[in-house]
């Protein structure tokens, strides 16, 4: 099991998590459910629940993965199999990412 925690312009607003089996979790952390003044950190994870499965990587994650030559080059410099998302997802949104939410190791 592998997990990372999401911030949202730079406060923590859940976990991801990487079950053995290869599914997918996304919680919520309690204060950022209570709290209405913070936003869902995407539409397809509404903070109306506090925690989402998925069999694969969910959509909004999976879409801040680089594509093409620039995935080939990333998965070749930090030895990542191209397959493993989870890995390439924290090896790209560490740091800088387009929009407000990044992806940091627990």
């Amino acid at each position: 099991m592998r997990s990372a925690i999401i911030l949202f312009k730079d406060e923590e607003a859940g976990i991801l998590t990487q079950h053995d089996d290869g599914s997918f979790t996304f919680s919520y952390h309690p204060a950022w459910q209570k709290d209405t003044g913070k936003p869902s950190i995407s539409l397809t994870l509404p903070k109306a629940r506090r925690e989402f499965h998925s069999g694969h990587l969910f959509p909004f994650f999976y879409n801040m993965l680089p594509e093409g030559s620039n995935k080939q080059i990333i998965c070749k410099a930090k030895r990542i199999d191209a397959d493993d998302h989870f890995s390439l997802l924290m090896s790209v949104a560490q740091h800088d990412t387009i929009g407000a939410v990044r992806v940091i190791k627990q």
